[in-house]
């Protein structure tokens, strides 16, 4: 029989033991997880191919919806479909009990950016739609990752419950916030998202603030020469807006972005234009700030309509809260991304992305696949409805490279690096990372609460309310 000293000497020993086998587990799991993507490796290629080929923009992605959401159902997930009064838009779930991780995933592209998938601007069908945000990846990524964590619940390696979000219309209409409204993510522990980006790292700063306004003017028609003073011009009301609009900008703070295309603005010359529309796009870091510019934007809507004597009307067709960052969760997302270490880049493809880069007249530096560290990041532009997301459920975001370093967003080097081997790169790897991320949030209720505690903390007192309009999405002019 061992004696009690003895006992004593070796129980210090046996708890050092425990944490490192428990972690050498949750690693076992983490590399069954992989395998299982990398297993699926060409059918996530493929299906992130045809939703690229497909290229559907807000509210249309009906082929690509229907892709993800049929390969889903396939590999044994029950499927939702046409959530939120969205066609496009479904939920995806399998397993049971808690915890609940949510993952999220976009396909909807964006107009006119059609490309080739090769180094040179060349349009694969002019004038058409292309993915100039890497959306075709997002959608594919995220759902390759859910199916290796629904694997790992259905051999009974850990338990709870997957829900993959088939999220439409994050470029213009904000489906997610649809989604949110109608209360789809309640009950959910933890979310977890990515995007394509051209670095790859836990994101730590957060996106801005939007919200997107419809701009009208009406005003009386009468002939431009015959009897100009009989009409009242909206056109000149709209030009006035967009002069006071403009003059604004020097009353702003620095983090704040105006930005409008004119949708109508007369027909011929020669009839004093009775209608004219606008539309604008107000940024800032937080809401509270949107909602500041958004007043001063109504009153010199007000003034421009008085001045020409014409009617003015302002419509909020959407919007989407800034990103609410977790810092306990962008911990979790860097020391897997580490230890999952960099993206490795053959020579071929990093002379497609030199070409690329050269181009777009850029430094021809190469597609860099290192993984950036969370110190030091600096705040880039840019909205997403996953903000509305973040505060309603813990959110953890990562950015994770599908593109060379310093290419133009929303432009051809994107479609045509997402089409390609450096895009299939990024996208398999962002389904690793997240996989071995959820594992730990399956296994690990610790790490759960403290990302549920901060998230707490961050939301005391905050009573969530959309920037949209009542009723189902509808696109912006239609």
């Amino acid at each position: 029989m061992m004696s009690r000293a003895t006992r004593s000497l070796l129980l210090p020993a046996l708890l050092l033991v425990l944490p490192a086998t428990s972690q050498a587990a949750q690693e076992a799991l983490k590399k069954k997880a992989i395998a299982s993507i990398d297993a699926r490796r060409p059918e996530l290629i493929e299906l992130s191919d045809k939703v690229w080929e497909f290229a559907e923009t807000a509210l249309k992605e009906t082929r690509s919806a229907a892709l993800l959401a049929d390969y889903a159902e396939r590999q044994g997930f029950t499927v939702d479909r046409a959530v939120a009064g969205m066609p496009t838009a479904f939920v995806a779930v399998y397993g049971q009990g808690e915890p609940v991780i949510g993952i999220l995933g976009e396909y909807d592209a964006l107009p006119g950016l059609s490309q080739k998938a090769q180094p040179a601007k060349e349009a694969r069908l002019v004038g058409a739609p292309g993915h100039g945000c890497g959306h075709n990846m997002f959608g594919a990524a995220s759902l390759g990752a859910a199916i290796a964590v629904k694997e790992l619940i259905e051999s009974g390696a850990i338990k709870g419950t997957i829900k993959f979000f088939g999220t439409p219309a994050e470029e213009a209409v904000g489906g997610k916030v649809y989604m949110a409204r109608e209360g789809l993510f309640q009950g959910i522990d933890v979310v977890v998202a990515w995007h394509p980006d051209t670095k790859t790292r836990a994101d730590l700063t957060s996106g801005q603030a939007l919200v997107d306004l419809s701009v009208e003017f009406k005003g009386k028609s009468a002939h431009a020469a015959f009897d100009p003073w009989n009409g009242r011009s909206a056109v000149d009301a709209m030009e006035l807006f967009t002069h006071g609009i403009n003059m604004l900008r020097e009353h702003v703070r620095p983090s704040v972005r105006m930005h409008y295309v004119i949708q109508k603005g007369g027909d011929v010359p020669n009839v004093i234009p009775e209608e004219a529309r606008l539309w604008l796009w107000v940024r800032d870091w937080e809401r509270r700030g949107v909602e500041s510019v958004l007043e001063r934007v109504r009153d010199i809507a007000a003034g421009a309509g008085m001045m020409a004597g014409a009617e003015a009307r302002i419509t909020i067709q959407g919007g989407d809260y800034e990103l609410l960052i977790n810092q306990r969760g962008a911990r979790l997302i860097h020391e897997n991304l580490s230890w999952l270490g960099p993206i490795q880049y053959t020579d071929e493809e990093q002379q497609f992305a030199r070409s690329l880069q050269t181009a777009a007249g850029v430094e021809p530096a190469g597609v860099d696949g290192s993984v950036h560290p969370l110190e030091g990041q600096e705040p880039e532009g840019g909205s997403t409805d996953v903000g509305d997301v973040s505060w309603l459920v813990p959110t953890l975001h990562m950015s994770v490279v599908t593109a060379p370093s310093n290419v133009p967003w929303h432009a051809w080097p994107v479609v045509a690096s997402g089409g390609m081997s450096i895009g299939h790169k990024g996208m398999t790897h962002a389904a690793k990372a997240m996989a071995s991320i959820m594992v730990e949030l399956f296994q690990e209720a610790g790490v759960r609460q403290e990302i549920r505690s901060e998230f707490q903390d961050k939301t005391r007192g905050f009573l969530y309310k959309p920037f949209i309009p009542d009723g189902p999405p509808v696109l912006p002019g239609e």
